[in-house]
């Protein structure tokens, strides 16, 4: 049976209102949460970046459900020892409800510690040690490593959960995916791809859990919505690369000034029609994820909850 839960997005919404939103999901019926973990926001509208790992704490106490990061990068402006500790804390504090999604991250919250972005390749052999010396920690014995990309001294974890928590791990092409099927407790992407999903249990994922996420927008009539849409996410009309590469909000502002509403909006289902969004929510099921979490652009969140708890979820189930 597959699961629904809530998308929490920490580049439009303060720390409070994450929390608050966490206990909406919960009350409107969302089965489990994911939550972006950025250092900047993608653009200046959109206005917010708090630290997850504080508002992950607030949550857990706050609702009953499980958390994912959607996704934590542990490459550059984190060490990995740093977030296995996080991680590991945040594990024993919610019991077991805790997964850390990673990914490889983008040059957009991590150049903040070293100018020099590694190429893609090279990230993901940067991601394979990192998680290689989160669960070497998670043992809870004195680790010492000496690896290609990082090294640690002498550390322990004493703050440990009764089991280790899941890493899911995020990728868009054939070498994310494969690594995420060979090393991965579970897989995490935001496109409704059967092929990928097909490869991530191909390459050892197996029966492991998929999990993915897409971006709504709920609002009194579909012209709002798909305007709030490109006001707030005309990043989702910008393809290739970009996203991975650029260092600041102004350039995404810059390329956004080229997107369409159209193009902005053309991934996500808008407006008032419940049977929109249950399409848009069904193509991941019909690709094979497990877990679907449901984000809502712009402000009208108290609407959308009502709205999902009454007219979408019901259908979805």
């Amino acid at each position: 049976m597959a699961k629904f839960g809530y998308f929490l997005s920490s580049e439009e919404h303060g720390p409070k209102e994450l929390v608050r939103q966490a206990k909406l999901a919960e009350q409107a019926g969302f089965e489990a949460l994911w939550i972006s973990d950025h250092f900047h926001p993608w653009l200046d509208e959109q206005g917010q970046s708090p630290f997850v790992w504080s508002v992950i704490g607030a949550i857990a106490e706050a609702t009953s459900l499980p958390i994912t990061t959607a996704v934590t990068c542990p490459l550059v402006r984190i060490h990995p020892a740093v977030i296995a500790q996080a991680a590991a804390t945040t594990a024993a504090l919610t019991e077991g409800r805790f997964r850390l999604g990673v990914g490889t991250g983008e040059a957009l919250n991590e150049h903040i510690i070293d100018s020099h972005w590694p190429p893609a390749e090279e990230r993901l052999e940067m991601l394979e040690e990192a998680i290689e010396v989160m669960r070497e920690l998670w043992s809870g014995k004195l680790v010492t490593h000496r690896g290609t990309h990082y090294d640690v001294d002498t550390a322990r974890l004493y703050t440990l959960p009764d089991e280790p928590p899941p890493v899911y791990i995020s990728g868009f092409g054939e070498k994310s995916v494969q690594l995420a099927g060979r090393i991965g407790d579970g897989y995490i992407s935001t496109g409704p791809s059967a092929d990928m999903v097909s490869m991530f249990r191909t390459s050892g994922g197996g029966d492991k859990t998929v999990q993915g996420g897409l971006k709504v927008c709920y609002a009194a009539d579909e012209d709002t919505a798909r305007k709030t849409v490109h006001r707030l996410w005309p990043t989702q009309g910008i393809q290739g690369e970009a996203a991975q590469l650029l260092p600041l909000p102004r350039h995404f502002e810059q390329l956004a000034q080229m997107v369409s509403v159209e193009d902005a909006s053309q991934g996500s289902p808008c407006g008032p029609d419940p049977e929109v969004h249950v399409k848009a929510v069904k193509e991941y099921l019909d690709a094979g994820f497990d877990e679907v979490y449901i984000s809502q652009i712009g402000q009208e969140q108290d609407a959308f909850f009502d709205f999902y708890a009454k007219e979408v979820l019901p259908r979805l189930r």
